[in-house]
């Protein structure tokens, strides 16, 4: 309690409701005793020694409440479709899997977008595309998915249409050839052998994800579009849970008890800079590997400075009644707990009806729209759609900029249709000069472009997918593989056409 009203143990407790504000100033909040918490089942045996018919009654009550699944599938949003398209009437079997007649009606509508699509994207529509689509198509239709195309294709026309800037489309949605001809990507899966299998698989029935870039100016404008068309009390953003961290819990507790800021911070130093670190294991877990499984030095990576600020602070934890020990102690408890809320900063969810009628929801000061009560990582499990409008400020750095050239030059460019072949373009990867540049501006990455000197955009789609943790260790042999100082050997030769 002292902890989220920012209080002080030792302020004087208010343990009664009253309207005197004489009484209520310079007091704290407080529970009116100390039994406000949940009892065992010896504690209540206790407390109720001379009525023990009460726990009887209560548990044949618990015995009698039928569990409730809270999990069920994805509810998408009605996207209405023209009549001449609503030729299903049934539910249709297809594959393993049930399809709706209204699913299968905006399949219909769907596929008539795609093939509208495909002929103005494509010049000429060779059989392998037509054979991809039709097989994207057949997915979708079977997994129930074609009213998620069409709602993510919608707002985005409706994005253009107000002049926000829409990024071309990553993450596995780039492997659709569907959502390439309905708009909702801009990159061609077939020209860069994409995965569609990644994006949708119909073995593995989840939400497909469509991670959409918006400039950070005109999202807004995307989710005004989206409020208007489906209805305030249908759409809403997605609440984030703070909770204590080591560090953090141990300056928390010291500020409630009193412990002196300088104690306090030399406190919180001894917990290793370690992302995820958890003070349980620094207080009880085995020091070195040779004192046991998943010790500090193995699986936190601790190195021997950060050991011995371990051991000073286990010696503290064991002082028992000093300050400094009842914070420890305190805080060891309360990590984990949830000190805050948030806003997610790119997740909106959509659902076909109203809300409180699905999820607890919230109100939000940073925000006119409800905020569930349930995390983004649950939330689909609710049965609720959830999108992310990523806002992006490279995009409207180029919106911008492609401005500021039409009007100083007169020169209009269209930026998906820009050449990928541009040696200048290159020249400036090649020198590491990508400050400002969407995940090829950190220093790691100027350092390995220098090194790459990369002069095809396959150099720097590799790149892209090699950045990141795991992939990392190889990027050296890539490098020095695309400059013939490795040799490139392949583990299963029949592999070779596919790497290649």
């Amino acid at each position: 309690l002292c902890i989220n009203t920012g209080e002080k143990q030792s302020t004087p407790a208010l343990r009664e409701v009253t309207d005197d504000d004489v009484n209520v100033r310079n007091k704290r909040f407080a529970f009116p005793n100390d039994q406000f918490f949940f009892k065992t089942t010896a504690q209540m045996q206790k407390t109720f020694t001379d009525l023990p018919e009460a726990l009887d009654n209560t548990n044949e009550i618990v015995d009698k409440v039928e569990p409730i699944h809270l999990t069920r599938d994805i509810l998408l949003p009605n996207f209405p479709v023209a009549k001449r398209f609503q030729i299903h009437t049934k539910e249709e079997t297809i594959g393993k899997y049930k399809v709706s007649a209204e699913s299968q009606n905006q399949w219909e509508y769907l596929r008539h977008l795609t093939l509208e699509g495909a002929e103005k994207r494509y010049q000429s529509l060779t059989d392998e595309i037509k054979e991809r689509i039709e097989f994207e198509l057949f997915t979708i239709k079977m997994m129930g998915f074609a009213g998620y195309f069409l709602i993510v294709s919608d707002f985005i026309r409706a994005g253009r249409e107000k002049g926000v800037f829409i990024g071309p489309g990553r993450g596995s949605a780039a492997g659709s050839v569907v959502a390439y001809c309905i708009g909702i990507t801009n990159i061609d899966p077939i020209k860069y052998n994409l995965l569609f299998e990644r994006f949708l698989n119909p073995d593995r029935k989840s939400m497909p994800d469509i991670d959409t870039d918006f400039d950070d100016e005109g999202r807004q404008k995307v989710i005004d579009y989206v409020v208007e068309k489906y209805g305030k009390n249908q759409v809403a953003q997605i609440i984030t849970y703070g909770t204590m961290a080591a560090k953090m819990s141990i300056k928390d507790v010291a500020r409630v008890m009193d412990l002196p800021l300088p104690e306090s911070n030399a406190l919180a130093k001894l917990v290793p800079d370690k992302p995820g670190i958890e003070l349980r294991r620094v207080l009880h877990a085995p020091l070195k590997t040779k004192d046991g499984e998943k010790s500090l030095e193995e699986k936190d990576g601790l190195g021997n400075d950060d050991l011995e600020n371990v051991k000073k602070l286990r010696e503290i934890y064991k002082q028992q009644q000093t300050p400094a020990s009842k914070v420890l102690h305190e805080a060891e408890r309360l990590e984990g707990s949830v000190r805050s809320t948030g806003i997610h900063a790119a997740g909106i969810i959509i659902a076909p009806q109203d809300l409180t009628d699905l999820i607890p929801v919230a109100t939000a000061k940073d925000s006119p729209l409800w905020v569930t009560q349930i995390e983004g990582n649950d939330i689909e499990s609710a049965g609720i759609l959830k999108m992310d409008f990523l806002g992006l400020k490279t995009l409207s750095i180029i919106k911008h900029a492609l401005a500021l050239i039409k009007q100083l030059y007169d020169v209009a460019i269209d930026i998906d249709t820009i050449p990928l072949d541009d040696a200048k373009t290159f020249e400036l990867y090649q020198h590491g000069a990508t400050i400002g540049t969407f995940q090829f501006e950190s220093p790691g990455m100027q350092k390995y472009l220098r090194e790459l000197k990369p002069d095809k955009f396959g150099d720097l789609i590799a790149m892209n997918a090699l950045y990141r943790p795991g992939p990392m260790a190889y990027i050296p042999n890539y490098i020095e593989r695309k400059h013939g100082r490795e040799a490139i050997s392949y583990d299963l030769p029949e592999m070779q056409e596919f790497l290649e």
